[in-house]
């Protein structure tokens, strides 16, 4: 089971480029898809889409992936 997170959280991510930060946007509890990709998620196991804090870049991880920060 991964961390869980709410809409409105402020978090920070490992992206290629190196540490990011974001808000989370929408948490998805089901299947969907997302940039051309059926991305699976449950109840257990959400994905959240978090908005990058230096631009308006959109990305999707699991809840292991992400550690809140104030």
């Amino acid at each position: 089971m991964s961390k869980d997170f709410s809409v409105g959280d402020h978090v920070r991510w490992n992206s290629e480029a190196g540490h990011v930060t974001g808000v989370i946007t929408k948490k998805h509890t089901s299947d969907t898809d997302y940039k051309g990709h059926t991305r699976r998620c449950s109840p257990e196991d959400p994905q959240y889409e978090i908005k990058s804090d230096k631009t308006d870049h959109v990305a999707m991880h699991k809840g292991d992936a992400l550690h809140k920060i104030d």
